[in-house]
């Protein structure tokens, strides 16, 4: 097996899972990364039933993983619920992973302005000065929180995977690429924007976008390509 191939990432599937599992066939890697935004109908399981027992799996929330209960519940309550990666540092295939899922919000904090709330629990307080029942809408539970993206500041990884791009996209934040050089990250793999590229930001750590249904391996080379389309 080439080595840049034991663990691949794989851009927003929005439904479509075919080409990572054909990329998982070819390829046989030890582990994946999804990269968020999984549309799903069932169980996450159940769209990868034909990889789960061949490789690992790990991925990440993207901002359509909460439109929807369904949608949540088919991912955050599936058979692969503990594979999440947001705010964790794993060690997979001997590589420190580190993920940060969902997207900046405005209404909780949108860089680079200031963030609207210290953390979750500054915000529910204040709703209870309303209701005494408050649950954090799935619209909030998408959303990056600015203690929680700070946190990760004192861990260490390897790879950064996200959701948002960094400062490297023209739709992308700063703070992606401040939070990486805090962690020693050398590579950063992102989704969300649907396009495939390579580059480098400051502290040398190379970038790579993921498209839409697009796998690429450790090194951003695309092994299968996803549809450009617009911004989802």
């Amino acid at each position: 097996m080439n080595p840049h191939n034991k663990i691949l990432f794989a851009g927003d599937p929005h439904g479509n899972f075919k080409p990572l599992i054909a990329a998982v066939h070819e390829h046989k890697p030890e582990a994946v990364v999804l990269l968020g935004d999984y549309d799903l109908d069932t169980p996450l399981e159940s769209c990868l039933h034909e990889i789960i027992d061949i490789t690992q799996i790990w991925w990440i929330p993207g901002n359509h993983d909460f439109e929807t209960p369904s949608k949540y519940k088919n991912l955050f309550h599936s058979a692969l619920a503990d594979k999440s990666l947001h705010l964790k540092v794993i060690e997979i295939a001997g590589v420190k992973i580190v993920g940060l899922g969902g997207i900046f919000l405005g209404r909780v904090w949108y860089p680079p302005m200031q963030p609207k709330w210290k953390d979750k629990a500054h915000y529910l307080g204040m709703q209870k000065l309303n209701a005494k029942n408050v649950d954090m809408s799935l619209k909030y539970k998408s959303a990056i929180w600015h203690d929680e993206f700070h946190a990760l500041k004192a861990l260490k990884a390897d790879i950064l995977v996200s959701h948002e791009a960094p400062g490297s996209h023209r739709h992308g934040f700063h703070v992606i690429g401040d939070l990486a050089a805090a962690m020693n990250v050398k590579t950063i793999f992102h989704g969300h924007l649907h396009e495939n590229y390579s580059t480098v930001i400051k502290k040398n750590i190379h970038v790579h976008g993921v498209a839409n249904t697009a796998v690429a391996n450790l090194v951003g080379n695309t092994l299968k390509n996803g549809n450009e389309m617009d911004i989802g």
